[in-house]
């Protein structure tokens, strides 16, 4: 899940020790779940010490790191269970030491990046042991609580917006929950390529905010989001007012931030009541369109399945996950991570953290 906040951690720890062996105690948060289905449970573990810098290592100060959701189904899927489960995985920082091979880096240097699922390092620790290849420098004028706390946002809008469609100049995009961190990031990206952005708000204060997003250009006052939907009091029809906006044409790119999955009656939350319907959504879409969904259980009955063969559309499942697990195509994720980084220091990216 999006990166939901950021809590500075500031280098330091216990020492002890005499003068000619001093051991430094660190204190790491993991997450722990007794049997599926069960609660996490919260606890520090205490280390003494790293273990050596491996070649390909970089040791991190860390300054701030993102608190996300820890998903602990997809950990089971692919095999990667364990009794302690690190937490927080997007870090900010500085570079205390690098391993013989790393080429990337050298001490002092101020770094950025998440940690693979994989990792067994915790993120709230003083200090961790990182593969250079998750990490890409982060520019001065960044924050450290804003590099961290934006990282995920980010891959999650490039992945949807730049690998699972094409946006560009011209396509419509919807952008469902514009005001959330993620959805905030990809109203940026997707206005910043040329795109006209829709977007849904879950509340007047949001739809406020929404309204008031301007591009970063000086003297241009026209908003970033050509139009902000209010579905908060559960009225607003979502495909006939983009219809009406496109002049029937449908938007070309969905982003949602999931969907209905039945009739309104069987929802448990205030919340589900307010996402649109999968036909809604399929309604909505133009002729070649894509519609990008963060709706892991998604079903499609055989008249949805027509209805998208019709229309040429195109239904893609959001999982940023995909980049930390096969290394095919590093060099890409590492190139997202440094443009996500130079749109920060540029202010074409705005944080919402």
């Amino acid at each position: 899940m999006v990166g939901l906040g950021a809590v500075p951690v500031l280098a330091g720890g216990r020492r002890g020790g005499s003068a000619a062996e001093v051991t430094v105690t660190m204190r790491a948060l993991y997450g722990q779940q007794n049997s599926p289905g069960e609660e996490i449970t919260f606890v520090f573990q205490e280390r003494e010490n790293l273990p050596p810098t491996r070649d390909n290592d970089v040791k991190v100060q860390v300054r701030a790191c993102a608190l996300s959701w820890i998903d602990t189904k997809l950990l089971s899927e692919i095999k990667l269970e364990k009794e302690l489960l690190p937490v927080g995985r997007e870090i900010s920082g500085v570079v205390l030491e690098v391993g013989r091979k790393v080429t990337f880096f050298q001490p002092d240097d101020e770094v950025v990046g998440i940690l693979p699922l994989d990792s067994e390092e915790s993120g709230l620790c003083e200090v961790i042991l990182v593969h250079e290849h998750y990490l890409v420098r982060k520019p001065e004028k960044v924050c450290w609580v804003e590099a961290a706390g934006t990282v995920r946002d980010g891959v999650r809008a490039y992945t949807a917006l730049h690998y699972l469609s094409q946006v560009s100049p011209g396509k419509t995009v919807l952008v469902m929950d514009g005001a959330s961190p993620f959805g905030t990031i990809a109203i940026q990206l997707a206005q910043h390529r040329g795109a006209k952005v829709i977007s849904t708000a879950y509340s007047l204060e949001d739809k406020q905010y929404l309204e008031r997003l301007r591009p970063p250009v000086e003297g241009i006052r026209q908003p970033l989001v050509a139009r902000v939907i209010d579905v908060s009091n559960g009225k607003i029809d979502v495909a006939e007012s983009c219809l009406e906006e496109t002049g029937g044409l449908g938007v070309d790119i969905v982003l949602d931030a999931g969907v209905k999955l039945y009739s309104a009656e069987d929802e448990s939350t205030s919340k589900s009541q307010l996402l649109p319907h999968k036909h809604d959504i399929i309604t909505l879409l133009g002729v070649g369109g894509h519609w990008i969904t963060t709706e892991k259980n998604l079903q499609l009955d055989p008249p949805d399945s027509h209805s998208l063969f019709l229309k040429g559309a195109t239904v893609s499942f959001l999982n940023d996950e995909i980049w930390n697990l096969s290394n095919v195509q590093q060099g890409k994720y590492l190139s997202i991570l440094e443009d996500i980084m130079k749109k920060l220091s540029s202010s074409i990216f705005r944080a919402r953290i």
